[in-house]
C-alpha cells in the first residue's frame, strides 16, 4: 500500500455547503487540491459562484448551487441533483450572543432553525442517498461549545451539542450501510461569524490567550481535518468529534501557576 494514496480524492464528488465564505470556502479549495470534484453550495449564490470560479481558474472541476438548509425541499433537490455524492461537508451556523434570559423566542427559533434543523435536513438527505449507494462520508461542524460554554452562548452551544449527537446517531445507524459521519470542533476562527469579537480588542485577546497556542486560527487550518475525515485515511473513523481548537479544551487557562 502507498499510504499517500489514502488522501487522494481524485474523481470523488463532494458537496460543500457553506462554501461561499470562511471555513466552507477554504474546505472547498482544499478538497479540490486533493482531486475532488466540488459542488460549492451556499445561501448566497454569488458567493458560491465566486468559489467555484476560483477553483475553475486553478484547473479544477467545480460547480455552484444555492441552498437554504432550513428548506428541506431545497436540500433534497440539491442532493438528488448531484451525479454522485461521495462526501458532504456542512459548515453553516449563526449565533445570537445574549444571556439565555434575554433571548427572544424569535431569536431562539432562528438559531435552532439554521444550526440544528438545517443540519438535520442535510443529514437526512445526504444520509438517504449515501445509504442507498452503500458508501459515503459526512463531515459536519460542531464546536468546542458542544463541550464547554460561556455566558451568551447557551442557544448556540445547545445546537452544536445537538449536531454532535445527531452525527453519533447517524454513525450508528448508517455504519452498516458503509456510511461514515463525523464532526469537527473548531476553537476560535477568524470568520464572518466572529467579526463582532474581532472588533473588540480585549475580547479578541482574551480568546487568543485561552488557546494553548496563544492565537486564533484561520479557516485554512481546519482544512486538514476536513480532508482527513473525507478521505480513506479515516476509513475506520466514524461517530467522532475531532478537536481543532489550538488546545482550548485541553487546559484550564484561567491562571498560570508560579512553578
Amino acid at each position: 500500500m502507498n499510504y499517500r494514496d489514502l488522501f487522494d480524492l481524485s474523481g470523488r464528488h463532494v458537496l460543500v455547503i457553506g462554501a461561499g465564505s470562511g471555513i466552507g470556502r477554504a474546505s472547498a479549495k482544499g478538497l479540490a487540491d486533493f482531486g475532488a470534484i466540488v459542488t460549492a453550495a451556499d445561501a448566497n449564490l454569488e458567493a458560491a459562484r465566486a468559489t467555484a470560479a476560483e477553483l475553475a481558474e486553478l484547473g479544477y472541476e467545480a460547480s455552484a448551487a444555492r441552498v437554504d438548509i432550513t428548506d428541506e425541499g431545497q436540500v433534497a433537490a440539491l442532493v438528488d441533483g448531484m451525479p454522485r455524492l461521495d462526501a458532504l461537508v456542512c459548515t453553516p451556523s449563526i449565533n445570537v450572543r445574549k444571556r439565555l434570559t434575554d433571548v427572544t423566542a424569535d431569536e431562539f427559533t432562528r438559531v435552532i432553525d439554521v444550526n440544528l434543523r438545517g443540519s438535520f435536513n442535510v443529514m437526512k438527505a445526504a444520509g438517504t442517498t449515501m445509504a442507498a449507494q452503500g458508501k459515503g462520508s459526512m463531515v459536519f461542524f460542531s464546536s468546542i461549545r458542544s463541550q464547554v460554554v460561556e455566558p451568551g452562548q447557551g442557544v448556540y452551544a445547545a445546537t452544536k451539542a445537538g449536531t454532535l449527537q445527531m452525527i453519533r446517531a447517524l454513525a450508528a445507524e448508517l455504519g452498516p450501510k458503509g456510511v461514515r459521519a463525523n464532526a469537527i470542533a473548531p476553537g476560535v476562527v477568524e470568520t464572518p461569524l466572529t467579526e463582532q469579537i474581532k472588533q473588540q480588542p480585549d475580547w479578541y485577546r482574551a480568546y487568543a490567550d485561552k488557546s494553548a497556542l496563544g492565537r486564533w486560527s484561520q479557516p485554512s487550518e481546519l482544512v486538514g481535518a476536513v480532508v482527513y475525515l473525507v478521505s480513506d485515511a479515516a476509513s475506520f473513523v466514524t461517530g467522532s468529534l475531532l478537536y481543532v481548537d489550538g488546545g482550548w479544551t485541553a487546559q484550564d487557562g484561567r491562571f498560570v501557576p508560579p512553578l
